[in-house]
C-alpha cells in the first residue's frame, strides 16, 4: 500500500460521521486558508525586496511556506500535488485580495477564522467520538486537506 493510501485510510478512521465530515468540507479550507493568511501577515522584510510590483506581494512567508508544503504533497501523490498546488494559489490569492480590500488587518480577520473553524473542528470530533488524528501524528494537519482532495479527484474520476 502506498504511504499517501495508509495515510488517507488512516485519517478517515476519526472522520465516518456525517456531520463531522461535512463539518471538515467547511473547516479544514478555512483553517489552511486561515494559516496562509495569518503567514502572508507576517513581515517578510527582504523577501519583498528580491521583486517589484505585484511579485512582491507574493514574495511572503505564506508563499515560501506553501512551496516546502507542496514539495511534501509532491512526494505523497504528484496528482495531489497539483490538486493542492491550485488551492495554495487560491489561498494566496484569496489572501491578497482581501488585503487590498482593506476590511481590516488581515491578521486579525485570519485569527477569527482560524479560532472559529477550530471551534467548529473540535465540535465535529466530539460528534464523531474520536479524538483529531493530528493530536496522534502531526502529519495529519497536512493530511485533512488532501483527504478532502482525494475526495474530488475520485469524484472526478482522477487517480490520485
Amino acid at each position: 500500500m502506498r504511504k499517501i493510501d495508509a495515510l488517507l485510510s488512516e485519517y478517515g478512521e476519526s472522520h465516518r460521521n456525517s456531520l463531522n465530515k461535512t463539518i471538515h468540507w467547511i473547516c479544514v479550507p478555512l483553517i489552511f486558508f486561515s494559516i496562509v493568511c495569518l503567514l502572508w501577515s507576517i513581515p517578510a522584510g527582504p523577501l519583498n525586496n528580491m521583486f517589484t510590483g505585484t511579485a512582491a506581494a507574493f514574495a511572503n512567508w505564506a508563499t515560501l511556506l506553501l512551496l516546502i508544503t507542496l514539495v511534501y504533497y509532491l512526494v505523497l501523490s504528484p496528482a495531489l500535488f497539483v490538486g493542492m498546488l491550485l488551492f495554495s494559489v487560491l489561498c494566496l490569492m484569496g489572501a491578497w485580495q482581501l488585503e487590498q480590500a482593506n476590511i481590516a488587518p488581515l491578521w486579525a480577520i485570519a485569527l477569527v477564522i482560524f479560532v472559529v473553524a477550530w471551534i467548529g473542528q473540535f465540535y465535529g470530533h466530539k460528534v464523531e467520538g474520536k479524538k483529531p488524528s493530528f493530536l496522534k501524528d502531526v502529519q495529519f494537519l497536512l493530511i485533512g486537506p488532501a483527504w478532502l482532495m482525494h475526495f474530488i479527484f475520485r469524484k472526478l474520476g482522477i487517480g490520485y
